[in-house]
């Protein structure tokens, strides 16, 4: 059906306005957001589960609870984690400095003919432990000025509960809010919005469903393998690189470099470094032959490239909210030019026949 310039305008007008309210109410929006992202993850558990024969209530009841086991799950465990890696880290950083002294500098200066190359290993352990303390001052004085913050440390609580709260309803309602969408929409224009709403959902699929799991999967399986390996910064690195795994290859580049240096400082051999390649490369087998076809399938998603520059564009515009709504809004944006082209090569302007005179 093609559109009056009329309806062209107050299209592209309700666009502009929901942009400007999005921008304005962006602070509210944050938890509702979050709720609709888990309640759009959740959804098909709880529609498998109503499949097999459980109500509407009590499959909502089990994904959410599942749903908050893992998230209070993730922050008991990861966050204390990540910690103590940081604090490793730094640690190890004079040890690397002082092996590249005694190893890396000698080699270098014999095969580029250098003299009086070398680095300052005390000085540099001493900016390290001086920075150091200040981010500990830095942070202490942070969480003194939250505590005295009587709104922000408010505010922090209200979200924390409003988002489990939110979650659990709009997955009870979810398929009755669909219905009411689809009920509202125009006759005219409804195959077409509904055929549209299906490419969009199946873009989003892939990456939310089925990539961020298998980023789960992949950052699990490098921890582990760096663990057995006997890395200390097993669980650092290994997140990282299946954090960045969405990126085709750049996961693995990642976790290679990162942990076949820090293999290299702490073993000081190669063995080491040899078992971090082999990590990364059965990671990378099963990506290939069993997680992504499993989970992600042979559905067309969003270019690695439109994927970062949307979560970077929506983060400079929109701040976290931004970075919550960059993909569904690429995927709509994808799914709209799809289709833009499809009508254009199918209209006379893309026609190789000249008009009749």
């Amino acid at each position: 059906m093609l559109l009056s310039d009329s309806q062209k305008w107050l299209i592209l007008a309700s666009f502009v306005l929901a942009g400007w309210l999005i921008y304005l109410l962006a602070p509210v929006l944050t938890p509702f957001l979050v709720s609709l992202l888990l309640s759009y993850l959740g959804d098909p558990a709880v529609d498998k589960l109503q499949r097999l024969g459980a109500s509407r209530t009590g499959s909502v009841l089990m994904v959410f609870l599942a749903m908050l086991v893992l998230g209070c799950a993730s922050i008991l465990i990861v966050l204390p984690a990540m910690q103590a890696q940081l604090v490793v880290l730094i640690h190890s950083i004079p040890t690397a400095i002082e092996w590249l002294q005694q190893w890396l500098v000698p080699k270098l200066s014999v095969a580029l003919g250098l003299q009086n190359f070398a680095i300052d290993v005390a000085g540099v352990k001493e900016a390290l432990l001086g920075h150091w303390q200040e981010v500990g001052s830095l942070a202490k004085i942070l969480m003194v000025h939250i505590g005295r913050s009587g709104q922000l440390v408010a505010g922090w609580i209200t979200y924390l509960l409003l988002i489990p709260v939110v979650t659990f309803y709009l997955l009870r309602d979810w398929d009755v809010l669909v219905a009411n969408v689809h009920d509202l929409l125009p006759r005219s224009v409804e195959q077409t919005v509904v055929k549209l709403a299906r490419e969009i959902d199946a873009v989003l699929a892939e990456f939310l469903r089925g990539q961020l799991t298998v980023m789960i999967a992949l950052g699990s399986m490098y921890v582990l393998g760096l663990w057995l390996v006997g890395l200390e910064l097993a669980f650092i690195v290994g997140l990282l690189a299946g954090v960045v795994s969405f990126v085709p290859y750049l996961g693995v580049i990642v976790g290679i470099v990162l942990a076949g240096l820090a293999a290299l400082v702490q073993f000081q051999d190669a063995v080491h470094v040899f078992a971090v390649f082999a990590v990364f490369g059965i990671g990378q087998l099963l990506e290939g032959m069993v997680l992504s076809p499993l989970l992600v399938g042979d559905r067309i998603g969003l270019h690695p490239v439109a994927v970062i520059f949307a979560v970077l564009a929506g983060g400079q515009l929109f701040g976290f909210l931004g970075v919550l709504l960059a993909l569904p809004v690429a995927a709509v944006i994808v799914v709209l030019l799809r289709h833009s082209k499809h009508e254009y090569q199918q209209s006379e302007l893309y026609s190789s026949q000249s008009p009749p005179s």
